[in-house]
């Protein structure tokens, strides 16, 4: 008996391999051979196979016609400001934005020595980031566990990327402090470890909940437990990013370093209102470009956002020709943008340059890369990734660009001096977020921005990758 049940196992197991190798859709011997058949075995070939086995690719496909002298003359630019280091993290919209605000501010006194702490605003980011989870877990208790809404909750319950509405949200209710005050620690610089850790409590802390919805607690008993729930995320952050002061003492200071007042006494929020002094929430707009949607229509990202109570990502989507006449108008009057792009895409990271010429992938593999911007979006091949400081421009003869150059926050020996300068035509296919203020958007377009937004899914492809 157990020899007839060991052939008839090896018997269905053979079956069961037959089926599975003649089964459609798989690569058949047919087809491996086919495949194989088309592959040349020149010794040039040979050659380009070793060559690429043994360097990095980018290496091998740089376009050495492109790398000469780069053109570092704008004429349109913004005053420099030193350059920022966001390190091991993913707070480049917080840099960017925290540049746009201290720029302004030197525009108005002059002063060009101001930074404000990053580590400040990422402490109350991250709290209220897990506020927002763990609300969202209660919202969403009553849905099964496998629904697309609780599975986006418990697989993004935190993170450290994200847009120019948090710094609005986070400055105008917890205010700001200067990076003296409060500098930044190994864990803001190395997000990686913390935020794992967290992110686990709080998946513990989502369960918990839903049982609680589960078993009929009331309202008020939730909010209690979620108190406490924060003040365990708290406790944590105390412990990797320090406690954020309530009051502190300090004097404002010219670039060489001489103080401009007597050292004074301010609350974070009292330092907002000076350093700031209006709240940015309805003094700006943000503007996309996203060719898969009808352009001239606004559009909301649900739930990207940084507070429970905050706002979600609101955006005009507009062709290229509308967005560089709004960031070229707010350049010309000194003014700094928090603009967004897939920055890894031709980036000679050396020498600072974003140009469609660095690097000739289709010679290396012999193939193209045919998609335009609309469909590398719609298949996660492109997407808003990383947020910097647009900060000048130069133009031609009759007004249309050149070249952009953008501060960057991957501090001052990476690139071109922090900077990033990006060719006309790179510009357009790879540029996505603008934030710019009322006062430089035509009126045509300020009341397209009011219009009903369309909602758009937060696993929408142009999201995922957010910043």
């Amino acid at each position: 008996m157990k020899k007839q049940a060991i052939f008839l196992s090896a018997a269905l197991l053979l079956t069961l391999s037959a089926s599975a190798q003649s089964r459609q859709g798989g690569i058949s011997e047919q087809m491996l051979n086919t495949i194989r058949q088309q592959q040349t075995t020149s010794a040039a070939d040979r050659a380009l196979r070793n060559a690429i086995a043994a360097n990095a690719i980018d290496d091998l496909a740089r376009n050495y016609q492109n790398a000469g002298e780069m053109d570092t003359h704008f004429s349109v630019e913004t005053k420099k400001q030193s350059i920022t280091d966001q390190k091991s993290s993913g707070r480049c919209w917080m840099f960017s934005g925290l540049n746009v605000l201290r720029a302004n501010f030197a525009k108005r006194t002059d002063s060009l020595a101001v930074e404000f702490s990053q580590d400040y605003l990422f402490f109350w980011d991250q709290l209220e980031k897990s506020n927002l989870f763990l609300q969202g877990i209660i919202d969403t208790a009553s849905k099964p566990i496998d629904d697309q809404r609780v599975q986006f909750f418990f697989k993004n319950p935190l993170s450290d990327g994200g847009t120019f509405c948090g710094v609005a949200d986070l400055t105008e209710k917890y205010g700001l402090v200067p990076k003296a005050v409060m500098p930044e620690t190994f864990s803001s610089d190395n997000t990686s470890k913390m935020s794992r850790l967290i992110d686990s409590k709080l998946r513990e802390f989502g369960l918990q909940l839903r049982d609680m919805v589960g078993q009929g607690s009331k309202p008020a008993d939730l909010e209690k437990a979620k108190t406490q729930m924060l003040a365990t995320v708290y406790h944590m952050l105390v412990l990797t990013l320090g406690e954020p002061p309530t009051q502190f003492t300090y004097a404002f200071r010219d670039k060489n370093g001489k103080p401009l007042s007597e050292p004074k006494q301010y609350t974070p929020r009292s330092f907002y209102e000076e350093v700031v002094g209006q709240p940015l929430n309805g003094t700006f707009i943000m503007v996309m470009n996203d060719p898969r949607r009808p352009y001239y229509k606004t559009y909301e990202v649900e739930y990207d956002r940084h507070t429970y109570d905050g706002h979600n990502w609101r955006y005009l989507n507009l062709p290229m020709d509308d967005i560089e006449q709004m960031a070229i108008a707010t350049l010309k009057d000194g003014r700094k943008l928090y603009s967004s792009y897939d920055v890894a895409k031709f980036l000679d990271r050396k020498r600072g340059l974003c140009d469609l010429q660095n690097f000739d992938y289709e010679s290396l593999f012999g193939t193209s890369f045919g998609m335009n911007k609309a469909q590398r979006i719609s298949t996660f091949d492109s997407g808003s990734t990383h947020a910097m400081t647009l900060t000048a421009v130069d133009l031609d003869a009759n007004g249309k660009p050149l070249k952009w150059k953008v501060e960057n926050s991957w501090g001052a020996a990476n690139g071109h001096e922090g900077c990033i300068i990006m060719t006309a035509e790179w510009f357009r296919e790879y540029m996505f977020r603008l934030v710019v203020d009322k006062q430089y958007v035509p009126q045509n377009l300020l009341k397209l921005s009011e219009q009903a937004p369309v909602m758009v899914m937060p696993e929408d492809p142009l999201f995922v990758a957010d910043e």
